[in-house]
Order: C-alpha cells, then structure tokens, then sequence
C-alpha cells in the first residue's frame, strides 16, 4: 500500500536553487552596505523563512524592524529577476513527481519560501503536476507548524497513517512530526544526512528513486 499522499519542500528537496538564493541574498546586502557571505554559508542560513533569515545575514547593528523590511521588499524585487538563473530539479525529480501522481498519489508542495516564488518556481519547473502547492503567507504559520500540512491532508482527505512528509532539513522532519505523519530526509539537499538522521527522520533516500520505492512500499 503506497502513501496516498506525499508533501514536498522546495529548496534543497525538489530544486537546488542555492546559487540563485546566494546570489539574491547578496546583492540585497551590497545594496545595504553590509558584508556578503559565501554561496555555501546559505545551506544554513536557508528554510526557515525570509525574516528569520534576514535576521540571521544582517550585522548586529542592523537589525531593526525597518532595516530587515528593507531587506525583505529589496530581496523579493532581486529575487524576482534572478530566481530561474541557475535554479534547476534535482535529478530524477521531475520524472518522479510525474510518476507518482499518475501512480495515484497526491503530490503537495509546503515551502517557507514566499507564496508567490514557490508557485512561480513549480509551475515552471514541473508544469501543473503538483495537487496543492502552498508557499509562506501572512495568514498562515510557517514551518515547522504542522498547519498546511494538516490542511492539505483534509483537503485530500488522507489520514495521517498514509501521508509523508519530504525533505532535506530538520525543519521538514519537524515538520512531519508535529503533524503527526511520516518522514523521509533527501541526503543531497542543503543540510545533508546527519541533520536529518539526528532530527528523527524515519527514512533517509539517496536519490529520486531511493524515494520513490519509499513511497510506493509504504505498508500501513
């Protein structure tokens, strides 16, 4: 019995989108007068929301409500030119999110990237495959708050048992965990295979394959 439905994260789990991030986050920091950092410095520094993360980038003295606004209203014009630069799936993704909803399993996408990217980023880079695919709003709590996630489940009308949760970083695990279903950790993602082994992540895959024999072998 396959899992009847599986969430995805963005960044890091269905795309690498590393480069176009760094690049973006950098930019905004020159315009700011701030000291950049290296490409790699944000597999850390990523997933868990856009203030969170200006928090984490901006100098001790620059960390006041109107400077991390700045930030985040000169990130989302950067972002918007250069989000498709060097952004690409990860190998096999494409074909496995297309298998598996003609295999019958609800696909959904649950990223704290800004609503509006991640729609933009699925549709062009996977076509209208996905079920539901929700980024980070307003009106709804970010990861690791299970909200969309249960949200999506009622919406398909999946229970826990038969739901997973996807992902390359301890916030996804959490995630899954605080919603009460299954977790699978993508070891080529930004965080790697020790974060989400020590998260509690149930199963670990290698590749697009790896996980899609995780999906469809799920026994209840």
């Amino acid at each position: 019995m396959m899992y009847r439905l599986a969430i995805f994260d963005l960044d890091g789990t269905l795309v690498d989108s590393l480069e176009d991030l760094a690049a973006s986050y950098n930019e905004v920091l020159t315009a700011m007068g701030c000291p950049v950092y290296p490409v790699e410095s944000y597999r850390q520094f990523v997933g868990n929301g856009l203030i969170r993360l200006a928090e984490d980038v901006l100098p001790a003295d620059r960390q006041s409500d109107a400077d991390i606004k700045r930030f985040c209203d000169m990130f989302a014009e950067v972002y918007s030119r250069r989000y498709a630069e060097n952004t690409r799936p990860y190998p096999g993704m494409t074909e496995l999110i297309a298998k598996l909803s003609s295999g019958g399993v609800y696909t959904a996408v649950v990223s704290n990237k800004p609503h509006e990217f991640a729609r933009r980023i699925v549709h062009e880079m996977f076509g209208d495959t996905f079920t539901e695919v929700c980024g980070k709003t307003d009106d709804m709590p970010k990861k690791p708050a299970p909200d969309l996630v249960l949200a999506i489940m009622e919406r398909c009308g999946v229970q826990p048992d038969d739901a997973v949760m996807v992902g390359d970083s301890s916030v996804d695990i959490q995630t899954g965990q605080n919603a009460g279903i299954h977790t699978i950790g993508c070891t080529w993602g930004f965080r790697g295979r020790d974060e989400l082994t020590a998260a509690g992540a149930e199963h670990l895959a290698d590749t697009a394959d790896d996980l899609y024999r995780i999906i469809m072998a799920h026994q209840r």
